[in-house]
């Protein structure tokens, strides 16, 4: 009844998300390890008939020294060191040669691409990657980006089933199979154990996206022109001149109307010849400056009234906006993963002072923001149109807290190292397939080796990971254990096999498929891995069928979430950039969802075998 009553609470806390979901996975871990201790103490007054311990506390915190914890950390690692050599940027300049503007050639190029590149590092890192190569392929082309951007994703989970390390979740996969499974089949996971089948989903996936998926897919954004008119700046920007008998003489433009109600800001200042961005917040106004105002219309007659400014109306003319985005430097910034900002807004994160930019307008799926978007919360996928210097935007693309929607020129590509790099991960790969090394000693080396052949910095390997996913798996794999051992895992496996006098294997197979899928798409991946696994394993056991084939149904429906851009992490990086709305993840993705539940279904008998 406690290990129910926390996957239940979990689920709650997983689907609303009061508290980012690392947070509760460790609220989870402390539960258990509380669980104890607690009932000992209820024991002692007669509450409780006896104490119970569900799990010790070096199995509670096992998760951390857990091999497919320290594989997730090393991949992040290795794939950071891939990025850095720039080879998949100099990868993005081809195609777009290749392509030139041929939607279905982007399309395909796209998939072909970012599907083996998935295989190789962690699917997540490259679709963070290619994400600024594909909306740059998209501008290049005349095509619009929500065409490319969801194909992006999807196939980005199709790739992260070809291998082992495609995905954590094939690797915390891995780890409870070998855990929880029956002594006499327990293992690992082999590096390539997932090919066959996946190779067969992704060409399946790939034929589905370059024509249904085509048709399905709505271009929510029109081919790029310029970024004033895509967020429909228009009627948010204008300049104004500060008249000699203007109240805002002789103040500090970053304290400027900052006690006033109106939702403004100064987001450029010119002054004679010269033309100022951020950082201009220490500058003193001076009557005649000329500044450039993110707010409406209807707030703009008030504050040339109350402030003492005059609208300098032909600087909003069409002509004018045209020219915008490369007047005043405009790029889209992505809210990344595992990003500080997460959970805090533009005001509460200091954004203009930290970073020495202006947000103009924020974009959340198909939703744009323009005003009083301060306070709001920033999360994962948030897309911020952002005005600021050159330098400032180099320095917001090298940050790991956001995704710049935009390839720019950059020199710190380390690229006489590319061959390095490459040559490193091949040999983990090839270390661990071949059984030479434990993935997680290859894995550990290769991010090591990143480091000792200077692909990466050595301060450089704590920023590429991604510690929100780390502390996730360290704070559910506890869950897995506590359901074994408390037989809650056995209690649900019970329930299941009870059908199976009228459901034949396969079908209680295919649901595990089907229930896996969507309980990924409204929680953690990782967290729906852990929460059916044990349970699949034990109906494996009660009807005498192939362990394997169950965890593997199990593992493939936790990589593949297409229906909610919740679902998976891919999902949300591209619903702001995309302009999507949460329908269309539901429209595209359940028609190949049901595909691959099918696919899925037959092919796993075929390459795994469904009786012992």
């Amino acid at each position: 009844m406690f290990v129910f009553a926390v996957i239940l609470a979990a689920l709650v806390l997983f689907v609303t998300e009061p508290v980012p979901v690392d947070i509760t996975a460790i609220g989870i871990l402390v539960a258990l390890l509380l669980s104890g201790p607690a009932s000992l103490a209820l024991a002692n007054v007669g509450l409780l008939a006896e104490p119970f311990e569900l799990v010790s506390v070096e199995e509670g915190l096992s998760g951390f020294a857990n091999p497919a914890t320290l594989t997730v950390l090393a991949m992040f690692v290795l794939s950071e060191g891939v990025r850095m050599t720039g080879i998949v940027q100099r990868l993005g300049a081809f195609i777009a040669r290749l392509t030139k503007g041929d939607e279905t050639k982007q399309l395909g190029a796209t998939i072909g691409v970012v599907g083996p590149i998935s295989g190789l590092i962690n699917n997540t890192a490259a679709v963070a990657i290619l994400l600024p190569m594909v909306i740059d392929l998209a501008e290049r082309g005349k095509t619009s980006p929500s065409k490319l951007l969801l194909p992006l994703s999807y196939a980005s989970m199709f790739g992260g089933t070809l291998t082992l390390i495609g995905t954590s979740t094939n690797i915390l996969a891995s780890d409870l199979y070998a855990t929880l499974a029956p002594a006499d089949v327990a293992r690992q996971f082999r590096m390539f154990e997932f090919l066959p089948l996946g190779a067969v989903l992704l060409v399946v996936g790939s034929i589905y996206l370059l024509t249904v998926g085509r048709w399905l897919t709505p271009a929510r954004i029109a081919p790029r022109a310029d970024l004033t008119e895509e967020f429909q700046m228009a009627d948010y920007l204008t300049e104004v001149v500060v008249r000699e008998d203007s109240p805002l003489v002789g103040q500090r433009v970053e304290t400027a109307l900052s006690e006033t109600e109106f939702d403004v800001d100064l987001v450029q200042l010119v002054r004679g010849n010269r033309t100022f961005l951020e950082p201009f917040g220490q500058k003193e106004i001076r009557a005649g400056d000329v500044f450039a105002v993110r707010t409406d219309r209807a707030t703009l007659v008030d504050l040339l009234d109350v402030e003492g400014l005059d609208l300098i109306p032909e600087v909003v003319d069409e002509a004018e906006l045209e020219a915008a985005e490369e007047a005043q430097n405009l790029v889209e910034v992505v809210v990344a993963p595992g990003s500080s900002l997460v959970g805090e807004s533009l005001a509460s994160a200091s954004f203009r002072q930290r970073y020495d930019a202006t947000v103009l307008a924020l974009r959340r799926g198909g939703e744009l923001v323009r005003q009083r978007m301060d306070h709001i919360p920033l999360r994962v996928g948030d897309t911020l149109l952002v005005q600021a210097s050159e330098p400032s935007i180099e320095r917001l693309d090298a940050n790991r807290n956001f995704i710049l929607a935009r390839e720019i020129e950059t020199h710190d590509y380390r690229r006489s190292r590319t061959v390095v790099a490459a040559g490193i991960v091949a040999l983990v790969i090839g270390l661990a397939a071949a059984n030479v090394l434990p993935i997680v000693v290859s894995a550990l080396a290769g991010a090591l080796a990143m480091v000792l052949t200077g692909c990466l910095k050595p301060g450089e390997v704590y920023e590429a990971v991604e510690w929100d996913v780390v502390f996730l798996l360290a704070g559910v794999i506890p869950l897995g254990i506590a359901m074994q051992t408390s037989g809650t895992a056995g209690l649900l496996a019970d329930a299941i096999v009870a059908s199976a006098d009228v459901l034949p294997p396969l079908v209680l197979l295919g649901s595990f498929y089907v229930v896996t899928a969507l309980l990924t798409n409204v929680i953690s991946n990782n967290a729906s891995v852990v929460l059916m696994i044990p349970v699949a394993l034990q109906v494996a056991a009660t009807l005498g069928a192939n362990p394997l084939a169950f965890a593997m149904a199990v593992t493939f429906a936790a990589s593949t979430a297409f229906m909610t851009p919740v679902g998976y992490q891919t999902n949300l990086f591209v619903y702001g950039p995309g302009g999507y709305r949460f329908t269309d993840y539901v429209r595209v993705g359940a028609p190949l969802q049901a595909l691959f539940a099918v696919v899925t279904t037959l092919g796993i008998p075929v390459v795994f075998g469904l009786g012992l």
